[in-house]
């Protein structure tokens, strides 16, 4: 299975506890909320909260690894607090090609949710043609459920990638977030009495140790070498900013050669120098690397936040516990930064219903609503302080690995700049050549000369369209 198809899965995969239902009640009335120049005016409700003229909500729901229980359970939360309303939803695997018909006729669901990156397209179409609502009223105003503005309740770093045009115009609303980076055992650490490295000194410094344990310093899922990119990212942006890491992602001149591309490149070729990569690893599976890390084969290894729940049922050392690093930093006191995606909901901008669908989307960021979130689907929300909210309800591995966020952590996201259709898969360009530097023969300088030149073929396709 590739490595974005086993993503998919995994977040299918990503949690199993079931728990019991919670209270019916939303715990505190919606605040009032402004409508459009030229939208019909609200009517204030008896209990002080906004009421709407059109009360009728018609939503469209991917129903993927987060199942649609939750969805069903804000509904019914939502009619509640706003009495008279009627939210109608329609949920799917394939959602999106199911309102593609709607979407042509200039007939869309008032409220979508789906990853930006769905596999039709479709979500990026629309941004592309213009066919979203901008939402920068909805996060500049209040939250429905405190006084500060909707945006401050958001996890840090996310306002940029809500803005896929980078103009500041805000058209994706985040909900579930994932996060990505270095795992070890942390029962191992604590019984040996090692630390956690926090820089990439202290990253190479437990390597002799490891060896001295019959372990390696390192393993990755071998013929799946892009796992690599939650490790190799961070550390670009950690290194460089998030300018390097984009000067890289959007093709740039010497994009591939600046310092911090190449400073990232060296911490690879460093570990095929020291012997610390796990022997074996450029010819395992992910299942087989993985279960070769959980057996104690090496210190760490990289992977997202569903990490225990793919690999419940595989053998592993005595005492295993899952440890979640993120990446270390090249200098004490650097921005630590950990690769992060979100899954978004939407408004159309032909939406029949423009404004219940704002306050339906303010609505999800409720911290009583985030909690019951996560109770029915697992999930974790991008709002500060979400995995305490999630705590009862999501493994503790991915519980320890969503604090980064509320540790200091900034998420970053890939995002390549797109261009014409070409022969260059840059992403392959970038990580297959790690077997090469593995098995000694590629350098960290020829690696980067390498992607360097598949960067350039994509420079001139934009450069020409």
């Amino acid at each position: 299975m590739s490595k974005w198809g086993f993503r998919q899965l995994a977040w299918v995969l990503i949690c199993t506890v079931m728990l019991t239902a919670c209270s019916s009640g939303s715990g505190g009335t919606p605040a009032a909320s402004g409508g459009d120049a030229g939208s019909a005016p609200n009517e204030e409700s008896a209990s002080g909260g906004t009421t709407f003229e059109n009360k009728e909500l018609n939503i469209a729901v991917f129903e993927g690894g987060y199942g649609s229980e939750y969805w069903k359970a804000v509904i019914e939360r939502f009619e509640a607090d706003y009495p008279g309303v009627k939210v109608n939803m329609t949920s799917n695997p394939k959602i999106m090609d199911i309102i593609k018909p709607q979407l042509v006729a200039g007939n869309p669901p008032d409220f979508i949710y789906v990853s930006p990156d769905e596999n039709t397209g479709t979500i990026k179409a629309l941004v592309k043609e213009g066919a979203l609502m901008e939402l920068n009223d909805v996060f500049d105003g209040p939250a429905l459920d405190s006084d500060r503005p909707l945006k401050d309740k958001l996890t840090d770093g996310l306002m940029a990638y809500m803005q896929p045009n980078g103009d500041g115009n805000i058209y994706y609303a985040p909900n579930y977030m994932s996060v990505l980076g270095m795992w070890y055992n942390k029962h191992l650490f604590e019984t040996k009495g090692w630390e956690v490295p926090v820089t990439w000194e202290d990253f190479f410094a437990l390597g002799e140790v490891a060896k001295a344990e019959g372990r390696a310093l390192y393993t990755y899922q071998g013929i799946y070498p892009s796992y690599n990119e939650s490790v190799f990212w961070p550390a670009v942006a950690s290194a460089g900013g998030l300018e390097a890491m984009n000067k890289a992602l959007s093709y740039e001149e010497g994009g591939f050669t600046q310092d911090a591309v190449k400073q990232v490149m060296g911490v690879f070729e460093r570990m095929t120098q020291n012997d610390d990569v796990m022997k074996g690893t450029v010819a395992l599976n992910h299942t087989q690397a993985q279960t070769e890390f959980l057996k104690g084969g090496a210190l760490f290894i990289p992977n997202g936040s569903w990490f225990e729940s793919e690999m419940a049922d595989a053998p592993r050392e005595e005492g295993f516990e899952f440890g979640f690093l993120g990446v270390p930093v090249f200098s004490e006191g650097d921005q630590a930064y950990v690769l992060s995606s979100f899954e978004a909901m939407y408004i159309p901008n032909k939406a029949k219903n423009p404004e219940l669908a704002k306050e339906f989307l303010r609505y999800q960021y409720n911290d009583d609503i985030v909690q019951l979130n996560a109770e029915k689907s697992k999930g974790v929300m991008a709002v500060k302080g979400a995995v305490e909210l999630a705590k009862d309800y999501i493994p503790a591995s991915a519980y320890e690995a969503f604090k980064v966020y509320d540790e200091g952590a900034l998420p970053m996201m890939v995002q390549w700049k797109q261009t014409p259709k070409s022969e260059v898969i840059i992403n392959d360009e970038l990580f297959n050549p790690l077997g090469d530097v593995m098995n000694k023969k590629m350098t960290a300088d020829q690696w980067a000369d390498k992607v360097e030149q598949a960067s350039a073929k994509l420079r001139n396709l934009l450069n020409q369209s």
